[in-house]
């Protein structure tokens, strides 16, 4: 799920939820998305909760990525925080 934020938080301008299927899918995951965000020129991003692999943060400025194994993101459920409807909704998946 990608969620525009521009306009509605400095925070950053774009926030991404995604999920893995085990701690490891979520490691695998991260590690992607931190290489995939050098090569397309955000620098590297802070990442936070590497170790555990439950909830792995990833920020690099303009652009937030939480990846999440299932019943996490269920648990905490942030897309609810951000009251994401359809028109906040860049692209769901």
């Amino acid at each position: 799920m990608c969620i525009d934020l521009r306009g509605k938080s400095s925070v950053a301008d774009t926030l991404i939820i995604a999920s893995g299927r085990s701690h490891r899918h979520v490691g695998a995951l991260a590690d992607h998305v931190m290489r995939a965000l050098k090569d397309a020129g955000f620098g590297k991003a802070r990442v936070e909760g590497l170790p555990a692999c439950d909830w792995v943060l990833l920020d690099a400025g303009d652009v937030v990525v939480h990846l999440f194994r299932p019943e996490v993101r269920s648990f905490y459920n942030i897309e609810k925080i951000w009251s994401v409807s359809s028109n906040h909704t860049v692209d769901s998946h």
